[in-house]
């Protein structure tokens, strides 16, 4: 399966005093492409994991360059790079459409039983979606 593009559009509000996007703002643009995904694996609305509960247990962010402001949504990659038992990775690309790669980042998710408060298992549904998924 190809991988999942989300076009993010920058705010005004993202850049710093450095007249570039804050690394913290990466982070939650990481989050909307994540979401953006989760909606499209619950297509048929029989997957949703947002509402079910899953929560971030591990998130990796490499800078490679200053992105600044612009009224241009930028692409953001996400695909599936690892499903386990119970834990899966989203690997992200964010970049412009000149190929110019401005962070690439990880983030490693497990489902949550958000009654139990406790992790849980995939179900085999959710995994075979996320293989769907996995490039």
């Amino acid at each position: 399966m190809a991988k999942h593009r989300f076009h993010c559009p920058l705010r005004w509000g993202d850049v710093d005093r450095y007249d570039h996007v804050n690394n913290v703002v990466y982070v939650q643009y990481l989050e909307e492409a994540r979401v953006d995904l989760f909606e499209q694996l619950n297509g048929d609305g029989t997957w949703d994991m947002l509402t079910k509960g899953v929560v971030v247990a591990n998130l990796e962010v490499q800078y490679k360059r200053p992105l600044a402001h612009s009224t241009t949504p930028v692409p953001i990659d996400v695909w599936v790079s690892r499903v386990t038992a119970s834990a899966f990775d989203l690997s992200y690309e964010i970049h412009d459409a000149a190929g110019t790669t401005y962070a690439t980042a990880l983030t490693t998710l497990v489902p949550y039983d958000l009654a139990a408060a406790w992790p849980r298992r995939l179900t085999p549904d959710e995994r075979s979606r996320l293989e769907s998924l996995r490039a």
